[in-house]
């Protein structure tokens, strides 16, 4: 059974650097704040000649180290369901249901798998095995904010995702009912309008 591993950033791997993310890709808007909270890790080259970490390959979880490992083991506790080159503010969105995403830096050459000189920066799009899945519809996180989820207010007009069920550190203020091209299109029954991202940008929030 083949394992990729990554190292914790606290050693001196400066070779792949993997972020964990479950907060909104690109910056946040005025309404909306940046959701969840971020840690690092490096990633070590595999050695095996393939992409670390590629679509429907799988790791493991850690606190400051990430492992790629077989999808059939027990140690196996997320899924890529996209992987793309680049940064997240300009690449292609992550699915909507997306738990978390994982961010790779260039690679050295020293370490450079298939010998062409560099791995390109880039980003995997994450899925838990097993639930609870924070990407979900009214799940509390996630990369995106999608229709389904639910906030509370920061204050100055910002708001944060919390679990539409109450089981969150914070109470749900609104739940995202709807999503559309512009703000006028919204219900007239609509409290608040939520940055969405995509194709149709603006969630149109009741108040719960």
């Amino acid at each position: 059974m083949r394992e990729r591993r990554s190292v914790g950033a606290a050693c001196a791997l400066p070779l792949l650097l993997a972020v964990l993310l479950t907060g909104c890709q690109g910056s946040p808007p005025a309404e909306q704040d940046q959701l969840g909270e971020r840690a690092a890790a490096t990633a070590a080259p595999s050695g095996y000649g393939a992409v670390f970490l590629g679509v429907d390959e799988c790791s493991s979880f850690g606190t400051t180290s990430f492992n790629e490992v077989p999808c059939a083991g027990e140690r196996a506790a997320a899924r890529v369901v996209a992987r793309h080159d680049g940064t997240v503010g300009n690449g292609p969105a992550c699915p909507a249901t997306t738990d978390f995403v994982l961010h790779i830096s260039e690679q050295s050459t020293v370490s450079d798998e298939d010998g062409d000189g560099a791995i390109p920066q880039g980003y995997a799009c994450m899925r838990k095995l097993a639930s609870p899945h924070p990407g979900d519809p009214g799940g509390g996180g996630g990369p995106r904010t999608i229709v389904g989820d639910c906030v509370y207010g920061l204050g100055d007009g910002r708001v944060r995702e919390t679990a539409c069920d109450g089981k969150g550190k914070h109470t749900p203020e609104y739940k995202v009912t709807k999503a559309v091209n512009t703000r006028p299109k919204c219900p007239v029954s609509t409290a608040l309008y939520v940055q969405l991202g995509g194709e149709k940008p603006v969630g149109c929030a009741q108040r719960l």
